[in-house]
Protein backbone atom coordinates (compact mmCIF):
# COMPACT_ATOMS: atom_id res chain seq x y z
CA UNK A 1 0.00 0.00 0.00
CA UNK A 2 1.21 3.48 -0.87
CA UNK A 3 0.83 6.09 1.86
CA UNK A 4 1.09 9.88 1.67
CA UNK A 5 -0.05 12.96 3.54
CA UNK A 6 -2.20 14.08 0.60
CA UNK A 7 -3.72 11.83 -2.06
CA UNK A 8 -4.89 13.47 -5.28
CA UNK A 9 -7.12 11.23 -7.39
CA UNK A 10 -7.27 12.55 -10.95
CA UNK A 11 -4.51 13.97 -13.13
CA UNK A 12 -6.16 16.80 -15.04
CA UNK A 13 -5.18 20.42 -14.56
CA UNK A 14 -6.89 20.55 -11.16
CA UNK A 15 -5.07 17.43 -10.00
CA UNK A 16 -1.71 18.69 -11.21
CA UNK A 17 -2.23 22.03 -9.46
CA UNK A 18 -3.34 20.32 -6.24
CA UNK A 19 -0.37 17.96 -6.18
CA UNK A 20 2.06 20.76 -6.99
CA UNK A 21 0.69 22.97 -4.21
CA UNK A 22 0.75 20.21 -1.60
CA UNK A 23 4.27 19.10 -2.54
CA UNK A 24 5.56 22.67 -2.52
CA UNK A 25 4.09 22.96 0.98
CA UNK A 26 6.39 20.12 2.04
CA UNK A 27 3.74 17.38 2.19
CA UNK A 28 4.14 13.91 0.70
CA UNK A 29 1.74 13.40 -2.20
CA UNK A 30 0.42 10.60 -4.39
CA UNK A 31 -1.10 11.79 -7.67
CA UNK A 32 -3.06 9.30 -9.77
CA UNK A 33 -4.29 9.70 -13.33
CA UNK A 34 -6.66 7.50 -15.32
CA UNK A 35 -5.02 8.50 -18.60
CA UNK A 36 -1.52 7.96 -20.02
CA UNK A 37 -0.58 11.62 -19.62
CA UNK A 38 -1.25 14.17 -16.93
CA UNK A 39 -2.97 17.36 -18.00
CA UNK A 40 -6.55 16.50 -18.95
CA UNK A 41 -7.76 19.45 -21.00
CA UNK A 42 -4.36 20.23 -22.50
CA UNK A 43 -3.33 16.63 -23.25
CA UNK A 44 -5.71 13.65 -23.47
CA UNK A 45 -8.78 15.84 -24.05
CA UNK A 46 -6.95 17.77 -26.78
CA UNK A 47 -7.81 21.36 -25.89
CA UNK A 48 -4.38 23.00 -25.50
CA UNK A 49 -5.87 26.24 -26.77
CA UNK A 50 -6.39 27.87 -23.40
CA UNK A 51 -9.80 29.37 -22.58
CA UNK A 52 -8.89 32.33 -20.37
CA UNK A 53 -9.99 35.80 -19.32
CA UNK A 54 -8.74 38.97 -21.04
CA UNK A 55 -6.39 39.98 -18.20
CA UNK A 56 -4.47 36.69 -18.09
CA UNK A 57 -1.16 38.17 -19.28
CA UNK A 58 -1.04 40.69 -16.43
CA UNK A 59 -3.07 39.31 -13.53
CA UNK A 60 -6.01 37.30 -12.29
CA UNK A 61 -4.09 33.99 -12.17
CA UNK A 62 -1.66 32.46 -9.71
CA UNK A 63 2.13 32.42 -9.92
CA UNK A 64 2.10 28.67 -10.60
CA UNK A 65 -0.36 28.99 -13.50
CA UNK A 66 1.80 31.76 -14.93
CA UNK A 67 4.80 29.43 -14.57
CA UNK A 68 2.93 26.76 -16.53
CA UNK A 69 2.26 29.21 -19.36
CA UNK A 70 5.84 30.50 -19.32
CA UNK A 71 7.24 26.98 -19.56
CA UNK A 72 5.02 26.18 -22.54
CA UNK A 73 6.35 29.25 -24.33
CA UNK A 74 9.91 28.37 -23.36
CA UNK A 75 9.39 25.03 -25.10
CA UNK A 76 8.89 27.00 -28.30
CA UNK A 77 11.83 29.32 -27.78
CA UNK A 78 9.74 32.07 -26.23
CA UNK A 79 7.13 32.39 -29.01
CA UNK A 80 4.06 33.99 -27.43
CA UNK A 81 1.43 31.95 -29.29
CA UNK A 82 2.98 28.97 -31.09
CA UNK A 83 -0.28 27.97 -32.72
CA UNK A 84 -1.41 31.44 -33.66
CA UNK A 85 -4.99 30.42 -32.88
CA UNK A 86 -7.24 33.40 -32.33
CA UNK A 87 -9.48 31.80 -29.70
CA UNK A 88 -6.66 32.13 -27.17
CA UNK A 89 -3.48 33.99 -26.37
CA UNK A 90 -1.71 30.64 -26.03
CA UNK A 91 -2.29 27.64 -28.33
CA UNK A 92 0.19 24.75 -28.41
CA UNK A 93 0.56 21.05 -29.18
CA UNK A 94 -0.57 18.40 -26.67
CA UNK A 95 2.86 16.77 -26.34
CA UNK A 96 4.30 20.12 -25.25
CA UNK A 97 1.60 20.34 -22.58
CA UNK A 98 2.55 16.88 -21.29
CA UNK A 99 6.27 17.74 -21.28
CA UNK A 100 5.64 21.04 -19.48
CA UNK A 101 3.60 19.40 -16.71
CA UNK A 102 6.29 16.75 -16.33
CA UNK A 103 8.90 19.48 -15.92
CA UNK A 104 6.80 21.27 -13.30
CA UNK A 105 6.45 18.16 -11.19
CA UNK A 106 9.89 16.60 -11.78
CA UNK A 107 11.75 18.30 -8.88
CA UNK A 108 9.20 16.98 -6.38
CA UNK A 109 9.31 13.49 -7.85
CA UNK A 110 13.12 13.56 -7.64
CA UNK A 111 12.94 14.77 -4.03
CA UNK A 112 10.71 11.84 -3.08
CA UNK A 113 7.77 14.06 -2.11
CA UNK A 114 5.58 13.17 -5.09
CA UNK A 115 4.61 9.80 -6.55
CA UNK A 116 2.75 9.84 -9.88
CA UNK A 117 0.72 6.84 -11.05
CA UNK A 118 -0.77 6.97 -14.55
CA UNK A 119 -3.24 4.65 -16.31
CA UNK A 120 -4.86 4.13 -12.91
CA UNK A 121 -8.52 4.94 -12.30
CA UNK A 122 -10.13 4.75 -8.85
CA UNK A 123 -12.37 1.69 -8.47
CA UNK A 124 -13.11 1.58 -4.74
CA UNK A 125 -12.84 3.69 -1.61
CA UNK A 126 -12.66 2.39 1.94
CA UNK A 127 -14.48 4.73 4.32
CA UNK A 128 -14.46 4.22 8.08
CA UNK A 129 -15.81 6.44 10.86
CA UNK A 130 -16.68 9.16 8.35
CA UNK A 131 -13.21 9.36 6.78
CA UNK A 132 -11.65 7.94 3.63
CA UNK A 133 -8.96 5.50 4.68
CA UNK A 134 -7.78 4.29 1.27
CA UNK A 135 -8.60 4.25 -2.43
CA UNK A 136 -8.06 1.20 -4.64
CA UNK A 137 -6.93 1.78 -8.21
CA UNK A 138 -7.58 -0.16 -11.41
CA UNK A 139 -3.92 -1.24 -11.31
CA UNK A 140 -4.60 -3.14 -8.08
CA UNK A 141 -2.65 -0.63 -5.99
CA UNK A 142 -4.13 0.89 -2.85
CA UNK A 143 -3.35 4.42 -1.68
CA UNK A 144 -3.94 5.76 1.82
CA UNK A 145 -3.56 9.27 3.17
CA UNK A 146 -4.78 11.89 5.60
CA UNK A 147 -6.58 14.14 3.12
CA UNK A 148 -7.99 13.17 -0.30
CA UNK A 149 -8.63 15.47 -3.24
CA UNK A 150 -11.06 14.44 -5.99
CA UNK A 151 -9.66 15.84 -9.22
CA UNK A 152 -11.18 13.19 -11.48
CA UNK A 153 -12.76 14.37 -14.71
CA UNK A 154 -16.26 13.17 -13.77
CA UNK A 155 -16.20 13.33 -9.95
CA UNK A 156 -15.65 9.58 -9.62
CA UNK A 157 -14.29 9.72 -6.08
CA UNK A 158 -17.40 11.54 -4.87
CA UNK A 159 -19.40 8.44 -5.81
CA UNK A 160 -16.96 5.87 -4.45
CA UNK A 161 -16.56 7.69 -1.14
CA UNK A 162 -20.28 8.28 -0.61
CA UNK A 163 -20.04 12.07 -0.78
CA UNK A 164 -23.24 13.94 -1.71
CA UNK A 165 -23.27 15.03 -5.35
CA UNK A 166 -25.44 16.32 -8.14
CA UNK A 167 -25.17 16.51 -11.92
CA UNK A 168 -27.15 17.89 -14.82
CA UNK A 169 -29.42 20.85 -14.25
CA UNK A 170 -30.80 21.73 -10.82
CA UNK A 171 -33.80 23.24 -12.62
CA UNK A 172 -34.98 26.82 -12.45
CA UNK A 173 -37.15 26.08 -9.41
CA UNK A 174 -34.06 25.52 -7.23
CA UNK A 175 -32.35 28.92 -7.47
CA UNK A 176 -34.22 30.92 -10.09
CA UNK A 177 -31.33 30.72 -12.56
CA UNK A 178 -31.99 31.83 -16.13
CA UNK A 179 -29.57 29.21 -17.49
CA UNK A 180 -31.20 26.28 -15.69
CA UNK A 181 -33.62 23.93 -17.41
CA UNK A 182 -37.14 25.07 -16.64
CA UNK A 183 -38.85 23.41 -13.70
CA UNK A 184 -37.43 20.83 -11.35
CA UNK A 185 -34.08 19.00 -11.39
CA UNK A 186 -33.04 17.09 -14.48
CA UNK A 187 -29.87 15.18 -13.58
CA UNK A 188 -29.54 13.67 -17.05
CA UNK A 189 -29.48 17.09 -18.72
CA UNK A 190 -25.68 16.95 -18.76
CA UNK A 191 -23.72 19.18 -21.10
CA UNK A 192 -22.21 17.85 -24.30
CA UNK A 193 -18.71 16.50 -24.66
CA UNK A 194 -16.47 16.84 -27.72
CA UNK A 195 -13.84 14.57 -29.24
CA UNK A 196 -11.52 17.05 -30.87
CA UNK A 197 -9.29 16.09 -33.77
CA UNK A 198 -6.21 17.47 -35.49
CA UNK A 199 -5.90 18.07 -39.21
CA UNK A 200 -3.39 19.49 -41.63
CA UNK A 201 -4.23 20.77 -45.10
CA UNK A 202 -2.64 19.33 -48.23
CA UNK A 203 -4.12 21.16 -51.23
CA UNK A 204 -4.57 19.03 -54.32
CA UNK A 205 -4.66 15.76 -52.36
CA UNK A 206 -7.64 13.67 -51.31
CA UNK A 207 -7.67 12.34 -47.75
CA UNK A 208 -11.42 11.82 -47.41
CA UNK A 209 -12.34 9.47 -44.59
CA UNK A 210 -15.17 6.91 -45.07
CA UNK A 211 -18.67 8.16 -44.42
CA UNK A 212 -19.60 6.85 -40.93
CA UNK A 213 -23.03 5.42 -40.07
CA UNK A 214 -25.55 8.05 -39.04
CA UNK A 215 -23.84 10.71 -41.15
CA UNK A 216 -26.97 12.22 -42.69
CA UNK A 217 -28.78 12.49 -39.36
CA UNK A 218 -25.88 14.29 -37.71
CA UNK A 219 -25.26 16.50 -40.73
CA UNK A 220 -28.80 17.81 -40.54
CA UNK A 221 -29.37 17.86 -36.78
CA UNK A 222 -26.10 19.30 -35.48
CA UNK A 223 -26.11 20.86 -38.12
CA UNK A 224 -22.77 20.66 -39.92
CA UNK A 225 -21.89 24.23 -40.81
CA UNK A 226 -19.20 26.87 -40.43
CA UNK A 227 -21.75 29.25 -38.96
CA UNK A 228 -22.54 29.53 -35.26
CA UNK A 229 -25.08 31.40 -33.16
CA UNK A 230 -23.04 33.94 -31.22
CA UNK A 231 -23.46 35.01 -27.61
CA UNK A 232 -24.29 38.48 -28.95
CA UNK A 233 -27.47 37.21 -30.58
CA UNK A 234 -26.04 37.33 -34.11
CA UNK A 235 -25.06 34.49 -36.41
CA UNK A 236 -21.28 34.44 -36.88
CA UNK A 237 -20.30 33.28 -40.37
CA UNK A 238 -16.88 31.82 -41.10
CA UNK A 239 -14.91 30.67 -44.10
CA UNK A 240 -12.24 27.98 -43.94
CA UNK A 241 -9.12 29.86 -45.07
CA UNK A 242 -10.41 33.42 -45.60
CA UNK A 243 -12.11 36.05 -43.50
CA UNK A 244 -15.84 35.52 -43.21
CA UNK A 245 -18.43 37.75 -44.90
CA UNK A 246 -19.00 39.62 -41.63
CA UNK A 247 -15.29 40.08 -40.92
CA UNK A 248 -14.56 37.08 -38.71
CA UNK A 249 -11.07 35.55 -39.11
CA UNK A 250 -10.65 32.17 -40.83
CA UNK A 251 -12.09 29.05 -39.24
CA UNK A 252 -8.74 27.35 -39.90
CA UNK A 253 -6.94 29.56 -37.41
CA UNK A 254 -9.66 29.39 -34.73
CA UNK A 255 -7.96 26.68 -32.63
CA UNK A 256 -4.78 26.22 -34.62
CA UNK A 257 -2.16 24.59 -32.38
CA UNK A 258 0.85 24.86 -34.67
CA UNK A 259 1.58 27.73 -37.04
CA UNK A 260 3.83 26.39 -39.77
CA UNK A 261 4.86 29.82 -41.05
CA UNK A 262 6.44 30.53 -37.66
CA UNK A 263 7.59 27.09 -36.51
CA UNK A 264 8.41 25.49 -39.84
CA UNK A 265 6.50 22.67 -41.50
CA UNK A 266 2.74 22.58 -41.89
CA UNK A 267 -0.06 24.04 -39.81
CA UNK A 268 -1.87 21.82 -37.34
CA UNK A 269 -5.46 22.82 -36.54
CA UNK A 270 -7.72 21.51 -33.79
CA UNK A 271 -11.38 20.99 -34.73
CA UNK A 272 -13.51 21.47 -31.63
CA UNK A 273 -16.69 23.13 -32.83
CA UNK A 274 -20.46 23.05 -32.62
CA UNK A 275 -20.38 20.54 -35.48
CA UNK A 276 -18.75 17.84 -33.32
CA UNK A 277 -20.32 18.88 -30.02
CA UNK A 278 -21.89 15.57 -28.85
CA UNK A 279 -25.08 15.68 -26.74
CA UNK A 280 -26.81 12.42 -27.64
CA UNK A 281 -25.71 10.74 -24.41
CA UNK A 282 -24.36 11.85 -21.05
CA UNK A 283 -20.68 11.21 -20.46
CA UNK A 284 -21.50 10.87 -16.76
CA UNK A 285 -24.29 8.29 -17.12
CA UNK A 286 -23.05 6.38 -20.19
CA UNK A 287 -19.31 7.09 -20.37
CA UNK A 288 -18.33 4.40 -22.86
CA UNK A 289 -21.27 4.83 -25.22
CA UNK A 290 -20.94 8.61 -25.09
CA UNK A 291 -17.21 8.46 -25.83
CA UNK A 292 -17.84 6.12 -28.78
CA UNK A 293 -20.61 8.35 -30.09
CA UNK A 294 -18.52 11.49 -29.76
CA UNK A 295 -15.69 9.90 -31.70
CA UNK A 296 -18.05 8.78 -34.49
CA UNK A 297 -19.61 12.26 -34.67
CA UNK A 298 -16.18 13.83 -35.12
CA UNK A 299 -15.41 11.50 -38.01
CA UNK A 300 -18.75 12.46 -39.57
CA UNK A 301 -17.93 16.16 -39.24
CA UNK A 302 -14.50 15.59 -40.78
CA UNK A 303 -16.15 13.73 -43.68
CA UNK A 304 -18.48 16.71 -44.20
CA UNK A 305 -15.57 19.18 -44.17
CA UNK A 306 -13.77 17.08 -46.77
CA UNK A 307 -16.77 16.48 -49.04
CA UNK A 308 -19.74 18.82 -48.81
CA UNK A 309 -17.67 21.74 -47.52
CA UNK A 310 -15.17 21.05 -50.31
CA UNK A 311 -11.80 20.46 -48.59
CA UNK A 312 -10.64 16.91 -49.45
CA UNK A 313 -7.06 17.95 -48.66
CA UNK A 314 -7.81 18.03 -44.94
CA UNK A 315 -5.77 15.16 -43.57
CA UNK A 316 -6.31 13.66 -40.13
CA UNK A 317 -2.94 14.08 -38.40
CA UNK A 318 -2.84 10.48 -37.21
CA UNK A 319 0.84 10.47 -36.23
CA UNK A 320 0.58 13.40 -33.80
CA UNK A 321 1.96 12.48 -30.35
CA UNK A 322 -0.59 12.56 -27.56
CA UNK A 323 -3.52 11.60 -29.78
CA UNK A 324 -5.21 8.39 -30.86
CA UNK A 325 -4.88 8.47 -34.61
CA UNK A 326 -5.25 12.24 -34.66
CA UNK A 327 -8.31 12.25 -32.39
CA UNK A 328 -8.41 13.11 -28.70
CA UNK A 329 -7.83 10.04 -26.56
CA UNK A 330 -10.67 11.13 -24.28
CA UNK A 331 -13.61 13.49 -24.89
CA UNK A 332 -13.35 17.05 -23.68
CA UNK A 333 -15.35 17.18 -20.43
CA UNK A 334 -17.59 20.19 -19.87
CA UNK A 335 -19.43 18.88 -16.85
CA UNK A 336 -18.57 16.69 -13.88
CA UNK A 337 -20.57 15.43 -10.97
CA UNK A 338 -20.56 18.31 -8.53
CA UNK A 339 -20.22 18.31 -4.77
CA UNK A 340 -23.60 18.93 -3.13
CA UNK A 341 -23.08 21.58 -0.46
CA UNK A 342 -25.67 23.52 1.58
CA UNK A 343 -25.00 26.79 -0.27
CA UNK A 344 -23.62 26.16 -3.77
CA UNK A 345 -22.24 28.89 -5.98
CA UNK A 346 -25.04 29.92 -8.33
CA UNK A 347 -25.42 31.99 -11.46
CA UNK A 348 -26.41 34.94 -9.26
CA UNK A 349 -23.09 34.90 -7.39
CA UNK A 350 -21.17 35.35 -10.65
CA UNK A 351 -23.32 38.00 -12.31
CA UNK A 352 -22.09 41.61 -12.45
CA UNK A 353 -23.09 43.62 -9.37
CA UNK A 354 -24.62 47.04 -10.18
CA UNK A 355 -22.11 49.80 -9.61
CA UNK A 356 -19.16 47.40 -9.26
CA UNK A 357 -16.68 45.72 -11.57
CA UNK A 358 -16.45 42.50 -9.53
CA UNK A 359 -18.97 39.78 -8.81
CA UNK A 360 -20.38 39.28 -5.31
CA UNK A 361 -17.68 39.27 -2.62
CA UNK A 362 -16.85 35.93 -1.00
CA UNK A 363 -15.11 36.37 2.38
CA UNK A 364 -13.89 32.76 2.39
CA UNK A 365 -12.26 33.16 -1.03
CA UNK A 366 -9.38 30.84 -1.87
CA UNK A 367 -8.81 31.89 -5.48
CA UNK A 368 -10.12 33.80 -8.47
CA UNK A 369 -11.29 33.05 -12.01
CA UNK A 370 -13.30 34.71 -14.74
CA UNK A 371 -15.15 33.32 -17.73
CA UNK A 372 -18.66 33.77 -19.02
CA UNK A 373 -21.29 31.19 -18.11
CA UNK A 374 -21.33 29.02 -21.20
CA UNK A 375 -23.90 26.21 -21.33
CA UNK A 376 -23.44 23.93 -24.34
CA UNK A 377 -26.25 21.65 -25.57
CA UNK A 378 -27.50 19.34 -22.83
CA UNK A 379 -28.81 15.83 -23.29
CA UNK A 380 -32.45 16.31 -24.23
CA UNK A 381 -32.04 20.08 -24.48
CA UNK A 382 -30.24 21.02 -27.71
CA UNK A 383 -29.94 24.78 -27.28
CA UNK A 384 -26.83 26.64 -26.13
CA UNK A 385 -27.09 29.36 -23.50
CA UNK A 386 -24.78 32.16 -22.41
CA UNK A 387 -24.65 34.73 -19.63
CA UNK A 388 -22.17 37.42 -18.69
CA UNK A 389 -20.22 37.18 -15.47
CA UNK A 390 -17.97 39.60 -13.61
CA UNK A 391 -14.52 38.68 -12.24
CA UNK A 392 -15.36 36.20 -9.48
CA UNK A 393 -13.84 34.24 -6.59
CA UNK A 394 -13.67 30.62 -5.46
CA UNK A 395 -15.28 30.10 -2.03
CA UNK A 396 -13.67 27.62 0.32
CA UNK A 397 -17.01 26.10 1.29
CA UNK A 398 -17.53 24.97 -2.32
CA UNK A 399 -14.50 22.68 -1.96
CA UNK A 400 -15.20 21.02 1.38
CA UNK A 401 -17.25 17.82 1.27
CA UNK A 402 -19.93 17.56 3.98
CA UNK A 403 -18.85 13.92 4.14
CA UNK A 404 -16.49 12.09 4.22
CA UNK A 405 -14.69 14.49 6.50
CA UNK A 406 -11.29 14.41 4.74
CA UNK A 407 -12.38 14.99 1.13
CA UNK A 408 -11.91 18.14 -0.97
CA UNK A 409 -13.13 18.92 -4.48
CA UNK A 410 -10.20 19.85 -6.71
CA UNK A 411 -11.50 20.25 -10.26
CA UNK A 412 -14.79 20.89 -12.11
CA UNK A 413 -16.59 19.12 -9.26
CA UNK A 414 -16.75 22.04 -6.84
CA UNK A 415 -20.03 22.85 -5.11
CA UNK A 416 -21.66 24.97 -7.79
CA UNK A 417 -24.77 24.75 -9.90
CA UNK A 418 -24.54 23.66 -13.52
CA UNK A 419 -24.75 27.30 -14.59
CA UNK A 420 -21.99 28.53 -12.28
CA UNK A 421 -19.76 25.50 -12.88
CA UNK A 422 -19.83 26.30 -16.61
CA UNK A 423 -17.74 29.39 -15.81
CA UNK A 424 -15.29 27.63 -13.46
CA UNK A 425 -14.61 24.70 -15.84
CA UNK A 426 -12.06 26.35 -18.12
CA UNK A 427 -8.29 25.89 -17.87
CA UNK A 428 -7.32 28.61 -15.40
CA UNK A 429 -10.48 28.04 -13.34
CA UNK A 430 -9.83 24.33 -12.91
CA UNK A 431 -6.20 25.06 -12.04
CA UNK A 432 -7.26 27.62 -9.42
CA UNK A 433 -9.71 25.18 -7.77
CA UNK A 434 -7.05 22.47 -7.69
CA UNK A 435 -4.38 24.76 -6.28
CA UNK A 436 -6.73 25.92 -3.53
CA UNK A 437 -7.62 22.32 -2.66
CA UNK A 438 -3.99 21.19 -2.59
CA UNK A 439 -2.98 24.14 -0.39
CA UNK A 440 -5.94 23.47 1.91
CA UNK A 441 -5.08 19.77 2.14
CA UNK A 442 -1.48 20.57 3.09
CA UNK A 443 -2.71 23.06 5.70
CA UNK A 444 -4.99 20.39 7.21
CA UNK A 445 -2.11 17.93 7.48
CA UNK A 446 0.20 20.51 9.00
CA UNK A 447 -2.40 21.59 11.58
CA UNK A 448 -3.84 18.07 12.14
CA UNK A 449 -7.37 19.27 11.41
CA UNK A 450 -10.20 18.20 9.11
CA UNK A 451 -11.23 20.36 6.13
CA UNK A 452 -14.49 21.40 7.84
CA UNK A 453 -12.36 23.39 10.35
CA UNK A 454 -10.78 25.48 7.60
CA UNK A 455 -13.56 28.05 7.59
CA UNK A 456 -13.22 28.90 11.27
CA UNK A 457 -11.92 32.23 12.55
CA UNK A 458 -8.66 30.57 13.59
CA UNK A 459 -7.91 28.70 10.36
CA UNK A 460 -9.30 30.70 7.44
CA UNK A 461 -6.88 33.65 7.72
CA UNK A 462 -3.95 31.23 7.97
CA UNK A 463 -5.09 29.31 4.89
CA UNK A 464 -5.60 32.51 2.92
CA UNK A 465 -2.15 33.70 3.98
CA UNK A 466 -0.65 30.39 2.78
CA UNK A 467 -2.29 30.94 -0.60
CA UNK A 468 -1.06 34.52 -0.80
CA UNK A 469 2.47 33.32 0.02
CA UNK A 470 2.19 31.06 -3.07
CA UNK A 471 1.26 34.03 -5.22
CA UNK A 472 -2.40 33.02 -5.42
CA UNK A 473 -4.76 36.00 -5.72
CA UNK A 474 -7.88 35.56 -3.62
CA UNK A 475 -9.46 38.82 -4.80
CA UNK A 476 -9.49 40.70 -8.08
CA UNK A 477 -6.77 43.35 -7.99
CA UNK A 478 -4.65 43.68 -11.12
CA UNK A 479 -2.05 46.33 -10.40
CA UNK A 480 -0.39 44.79 -7.32
CA UNK A 481 1.58 41.73 -8.42
CA UNK A 482 2.50 38.74 -6.21
CA UNK A 483 6.12 39.91 -5.98
CA UNK A 484 5.03 43.31 -4.62
CA UNK A 485 5.33 43.61 -0.79
CA UNK A 486 1.82 45.07 -0.84
CA UNK A 487 0.33 41.99 -2.53
CA UNK A 488 -0.83 40.19 0.62
CA UNK A 489 -2.07 43.33 2.45
CA UNK A 490 -4.02 44.55 -0.58
CA UNK A 491 -5.49 41.11 -1.21
CA UNK A 492 -6.63 40.80 2.39
CA UNK A 493 -8.22 44.23 2.26
CA UNK A 494 -9.93 43.36 -1.02
CA UNK A 495 -11.39 40.12 0.36
CA UNK A 496 -12.82 42.12 3.25
CA UNK A 497 -14.51 44.44 0.74
CA UNK A 498 -12.40 47.54 1.26
CA UNK A 499 -11.11 48.31 -2.25
CA UNK A 500 -12.23 50.38 -5.20
CA UNK A 501 -15.59 49.30 -6.55
CA UNK A 502 -15.18 50.92 -9.98
CA UNK A 503 -11.86 49.38 -11.07
CA UNK A 504 -9.82 46.18 -10.85
CA UNK A 505 -6.84 48.42 -10.14
CA UNK A 506 -6.26 49.75 -6.64
CA UNK A 507 -3.59 52.33 -7.54
CA UNK A 508 -1.88 52.05 -4.14
CA UNK A 509 -0.40 55.54 -4.20
CA UNK A 510 -3.76 57.25 -4.77
CA UNK A 511 -5.83 58.62 -1.90
CA UNK A 512 -9.20 56.92 -1.36
CA UNK A 513 -12.22 58.88 -2.52
CA UNK A 514 -14.99 59.58 -0.03
CA UNK A 515 -17.08 56.62 -1.20
CA UNK A 516 -14.04 54.39 -0.85
CA UNK A 517 -13.34 55.78 2.61
CA UNK A 518 -16.82 54.70 3.63
CA UNK A 519 -16.02 51.20 2.38
CA UNK A 520 -12.78 51.22 4.38
CA UNK A 521 -14.59 52.27 7.54
CA UNK A 522 -17.10 49.46 6.95
CA UNK A 523 -14.31 46.88 7.17
CA UNK A 524 -12.77 48.43 10.24
CA UNK A 525 -10.13 50.80 8.88
CA UNK A 526 -10.90 53.86 11.02
CA UNK A 527 -9.43 56.85 9.30
CA UNK A 528 -9.87 59.03 12.38
CA UNK A 529 -7.51 56.79 14.34
CA UNK A 530 -4.88 56.13 11.67
CA UNK A 531 -2.91 58.17 9.20
CA UNK A 532 -4.61 56.85 6.06
CA UNK A 533 -3.47 58.87 3.07
CA UNK A 534 -3.32 56.19 0.38
CA UNK A 535 -4.67 52.75 -0.43
CA UNK A 536 -1.26 51.37 0.55
CA UNK A 537 -1.68 52.86 4.02
CA UNK A 538 -5.16 51.35 4.32
CA UNK A 539 -3.99 47.91 3.23
CA UNK A 540 -1.05 47.87 5.59
CA UNK A 541 -3.19 49.01 8.51
CA UNK A 542 -5.79 46.34 7.81
CA UNK A 543 -3.20 43.58 7.43
CA UNK A 544 -1.53 44.48 10.71
CA UNK A 545 -4.82 43.75 12.41
CA UNK A 546 -5.22 47.26 13.82
CA UNK A 547 -8.22 47.98 11.66
CA UNK A 548 -10.06 44.68 12.00
CA UNK A 549 -13.61 45.13 13.12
Amino acid sequence: MLTADVVVIGGGLGGVAAALAAAESGRSVVLTCAEEDLGGQVTSQLVPALDEHPHVETGGVSASYRRLRDLVRAGYGGIANPGGGWVSRLCFEPQVGAETIGNLLAPHVAAGLLTVITCAAPVDARVHAGLIEAVTLSTGQTVSGEVFCDATELGDLLVLAGAPWVCGSEGSDAHGESLAVEGGPQPRAVQSCTTGFLVEHLPGEDHTVPRPPGYERWRDSQPFTLEIAGWDGRTHRYRMFDDGPDGHPPFWTYRRLREGAVLGGRDLALINWVGNDYADRSLIHEPHRAADGARLLSMAFLHWLQTEAGFPGLRLAAETPGTRGGLARYPYVRESRRLAVPEPVTEHHLRPVPGQVRAAAMPDSVGVAWYHMDIHPRVGHPGSHYADSAPFQIPLLALVAPEPGNLLAAAKNLGATQAAASAYRVHHGEWAVGEAAGTAAAHCVRRSIRPVRLSTRDELPALQQALLARGVPIAWVLDVAPEDPLFAPVQRLAVAGGVRRDSLDVRPDDPPAEADRRALRAVGVHLDRHDINTWADAASTFAEGEGRA
